[in-house]
């Protein structure tokens, strides 16, 4: 009993810590102040001004857009990384997974650095074109897809893709119609996460991007230095809706998959 109460009073502690200021800042974007610390009334202003200035909505925009663009890319990749990588011979799979590993452990501002080099210094892309900040996001993200795919991979029968062989199937044919319905969970994380580290970059970003265009983390470092008051209280409202949509996406996929489970069950407890 004793162990119970002190796991759960850690698990307790553990959420404060993590959720207090996130609640703090929702609570301070809906009223008038300007500084944290100083309540005043109830006020929607700074959400008001999130969605009418001009210069949030084309940051918020382009960020949303950018990011959509690179999971979209990354999830592509990751994914047929990780089906070559399964069906490769066992060697040829652990250098592929090693390879993985590294820009996952390794720090984002040497992946950016690196990143700078190799395309605008080296292969003399401009910034301009967006191409460096495109495949720079791209270049973050698709090792995590890999990660998220691979596993799904590892679970499934390898018999049914061999049985479609069998009976007829080409192997695109047998990768599309098996393998691919297999693992879409997997794909679905790999592409939600990669929006979220693409949202969340801040290196990537500032190394990559034209110098007219802002992203949610380089705009809100930036704001930091200096900028009006009335554009560093909006980025609170800012804040609370992305932690708000975070909550229904993920009680969303948390619900579907529960009712998908729920269906692959049958009486007696078994699964089909």
């Amino acid at each position: 009993m004793m162990k119970k109460i002190l796991s759960y009073s850690w698990l307790a502690l553990v959420a404060l810590f993590m959720y207090i200021p996130v609640l703090i800042l929702v609570f301070y974007s809906f009223t008038d102040s300007t500084t944290i610390g100083a309540v005043r009334g109830f006020s929607l202003h700074n959400y008001v001004t999130l969605f009418t200035l001009e210069e949030l909505r084309n940051m918020i925009a382009g960020t949303v857009l950018l990011a959509l663009g690179a999971a979209l890319i990354a999830t592509v990749l990751g994914t047929l990384g990780a089906v070559g990588a399964f069906y490769s011979r066992p060697v040829t799979r652990t250098m592929i997974e090693t390879a993985n590993r590294i820009p996952v452990v390794n720090a984002d501002v040497v992946t950016a650095f690196s990143i700078c080099i190799l395309l605008i210094v080296v292969l003399g892309v401009e910034k301009n074109t967006f191409i460096p900040l495109v495949i720079g996001h791209v270049v973050l993200c698709t090792p995590f897809v890999y990660l998220a795919v691979m596993p799904k991979l590892k679970q499934m029968d390898n018999g049914l893709y061999e049985a479609a062989l069998d009976l007829g199937a080409t192997p695109f044919q047998a990768l599309y119609k098996v393998v691919i319905p297999q693992i879409i969970p997997g794909i679905v994380s790999g592409f939600m996460l990669s929006v979220t580290l693409s949202l969340d970059d801040y290196f990537v970003s500032t190394y990559t991007k034209p110098a007219t265009f802002d992203t949610i983390s380089t705009y809100v470092v930036n704001a930091t230095r200096g900028a009006q008051t009335e554009i560093k209280t909006a980025l609170w409202a800012l804040s609370t809706v992305i932690f708000l949509v975070v909550i229904l996406v993920v009680v969303l996929m948390n619900v579907t998959a529960s009712k998908t489970a729920k269906k692959q069950e049958i009486p007696g407890g078994e699964r089909v």
